[in-house]
C-alpha cells in the first residue's frame, strides 16, 4: 500500500509540475554550429536571387531571426526596427534574415508596402524553424540568433519582445566586434 500511495504521489507531481518541461528549449545553444538552411526567399535589392542559404553569408554576422506572420502588428514593428538599423548593422558586417512560413508573395508585399530592406525567407513546413527550436505550428516562434563569421551561434534571444529588440541585437553585436 505504502508503494502504490508513493507511485500516485510522484506521478501526481510529475503530471502537474511542469515548470522545467516548459523552461526547456530546443533552440541550439551558444557555440553550437548553426543549423544549415536553403530556403526560398525576396530581397527587393536583390530581386534575382531567389533561393537562399548558409553559406552566402559565410565571413559575415548574421542576425536570423523567426516571426509569425507578415503584416501583423508584433511583426511589422520587429520588421520595421531592423530595416531602420539596417545601415548600423553594416558597419558591423551584419546581414539580417527574416524567416516565417509565409510564401514569397506575402514577403514581397510586406516589403514594398512596410519598406523593409533586408532578405525575408519562407519556411512554410517549419523545417528550418524547428531547427533552430523556433516551431510552433502553423507558425514561427519570435527567437533570434547572431551567428558568427565562422557559422556558430554567438548570442540568442528565445520568446523576443518587439519593442526594441533590433537595438537590443545591434548592442550585442557591438560587444562582440
Amino acid at each position: 500500500m505504502r508503494n502504490l500511495v508513493l507511485s500516485i504521489f510522484i506521478s501526481f507531481i510529475l503530471l502537474f509540475n511542469c515548470n522545467s518541461a516548459v523552461a526547456f528549449d530546443f533552440a541550439p545553444e551558444v557555440g553550437d554550429i548553426a543549423p544549415n538552411f536553403q530556403l526560398e526567399g525576396f530581397n527587393k535589392n536583390i530581386k534575382s536571387k531567389k533561393i537562399w542559404k548558409l553559406n552566402d553569408f559565410q565571413g559575415k554576422w548574421l542576425v536570423m531571426y523567426f516571426y509569425p506572420k507578415d503584416f501583423t502588428a508584433g511583426c511589422t514593428l520587429e520588421a520595421k526596427g531592423f530595416s531602420e538599423l539596417k545601415k548600423d548593422f553594416s558597419k558591423y558586417n551584419a546581414e539580417i534574415v527574416g524567416i516565417s512560413a509565409d510564401n514569397q508573395d506575402s514577403h514581397e508585399n510586406f516589403c514594398s508596402e512596410k519598406s523593409i530592406n533586408y532578405t525575408l525567407l519562407s519556411d512554410p513546413e517549419g523545417i528550418i524553424s524547428d531547427k533552430y527550436g523556433s516551431w510552433i505550428p502553423p507558425f514561427s516562434d519570435r527567437n533570434t540568433f547572431l551567428i558568427s563569421p565562422e557559422g556558430k551561434i554567438s548570442y540568442r534571444w528565445i520568446s523576443v519582445l518587439p519593442i526594441n529588440h533590433a537595438k537590443e541585437v545591434l548592442n550585442v553585436l557591438k560587444k562582440k566586434i
